[in-house]
């Protein structure tokens, strides 16, 4: 039987909470620490595949986020130019068991939060971590510890991780928005519309917000680095209008955006700790490894860490047990490094020849079997074992 430690978690993300729940369920004694006066959530909406609602099962906090959140059974885009449907992935045949959960960030927040407390972990607000020395934390509200364990869960700006991340060429502007009476647009489908790969508009349906029951969507826009960096400058009615003459559809779902500062700008990067641990400190989510959100992974790859810790912890402790956490994710974690970065130019770049080559190529080749299936397995999560050696249930 492994020892009882004590860990502190830096991060009151989705990777930190979940790995918080997990841990505490486990029988450790785990502190949260996030840098909020009180904890909230950061962004809009998000899909958990498969293999994330498998850990959110785990962690007791699954009916919950499903209760909250909407079935997504389709993936669908179209080049509006031509016409042509470029983006078509089903997760399983009609009725079939699979489908993805796409769901506001504070919803899932909401179910996260309350699975770690339940489960017995502490959350320290107003304490942003800076620095990890030996056994202590510094943070905003001073030295805290000892901790046997630090886990590092604070994202893509963590001041913990040695991680330096290339960054992409496109990121997008991203709302939360009413659901519109009488759109056609299918209320359990991820729709988008691309002309070649220079703008892409989309439309993901949400559920609910907690305490509420009116439906919500995330709507998004592309954009390249250089005119996020102008987002807030630019006319929302000239927007508004380029938005809708490339996407008719998208309309209804604008109304409620009245000015730039309704729509929040996203930067993406790419990169990958190759040794995501150190003597008593751990890497997990964005802190450990970044890519485009294309494949809509990124949630799911900090679950899937937090389920990997907690499975290493049970079996060993030091060194050996993040030793053992890093092997399990190793492969997995490539693998959806390497796809992101094959798909996103494809749907995101200034490439002139990649767009052809998707929608008269790519596209015409991905309805020949086996790839529907292969595809449908890439998006859900598990083309291959998501922790190798172990069997999510």
């Amino acid at each position: 039987m492994t020892p009882r430690l004590s860990i502190a978690v830096a991060g009151a993300g989705i990777g930190g909470l979940a790995a918080a729940a997990l841990l505490a369920r486990a029988g450790h004694r785990v502190t949260v620490f996030d840098r909020f006066d009180a904890p909230a959530p950061v962004g809009s909406g998000l899909v958990i595949q498969p293999v994330g609602q498998a850990v959110l099962d785990r962690i007791g906090a699954g009916d919950a986020a499903r209760e909250l959140g909407a079935r997504i059974t389709r993936m669908e885009g179209v080049e509006s130019a031509s016409g042509r449907r470029v983006l078509d992935v089903a997760y399983d045949r009609p009725g079939g068991a699979r489908f993805g959960l796409a769901i506001h960030r504070a919803a899932l927040f909401r179910v996260l939060l309350d699975a770690a407390t339940a489960a017995g972990a502490e959350v320290v607000t107003g304490a942003e971590v800076h620095g990890v020395r030996g056994p202590h934390l510094g943070t905003a509200r001073g030295r805290r510890g000892p901790f046997d364990l630090v886990v590092d869960a604070t994202g893509a700006g963590s001041q913990l991780s040695p991680l330096m991340a290339r960054p992409l060429a496109y990121g997008a502007v991203w709302g939360t928005v009413p659901w519109p009476q009488g759109t056609p647009l299918p209320p359990d489908r991820l729709t988008q519309r691309y002309l070649a790969a220079r703008k892409m508009a989309g439309v993901l349906p949400l559920g609910r917000m907690p305490g509420r029951q009116d439906a919500v969507a995330a709507i998004f826009w592309s954009l390249p680095r250089s005119a996020l960096d102008r987002w807030g400058e630019g006319d929302i009615d000239e927007w508004k209008a380029e938005v809708t003459g490339l996407w008719p559809d998208m309309a209804p779902f604008l109304t409620t955006v009245v000015g730039t500062a309704d729509m929040t700008p996203a930067r993406y990067s790419h990169g990958t700790l190759r040794r995501p641990w150190s003597p008593g400190l751990v890497h997990i989510g964005d802190a450990a490894h970044r890519a485009s959100p294309q494949l809509g992974q990124g949630a799911n790859m900090a679950l899937l860490d937090a389920l990997a810790l907690a499975t290493a912890l049970e079996g060993a402790t030091g060194d050996a047990a993040l030793a053992a956490y890093a092997r399990m994710r190793r492969w997995h974690v490539r693998l959806y490094q390497a796809m992101s970065a094959a798909f996103t130019p494809q749907y995101q770049s200034d490439s002139r020849w990649l767009p052809v080559l998707r929608d008269r190529v790519l596209m015409p080749l991905s309805r020949l079997p086996p790839l529907p299936r292969l595809l449908t397995r890439l998006v859900a999560g598990d083309l291959i074992p998501p922790l190798a050696g172990e069997t999510i249930p």
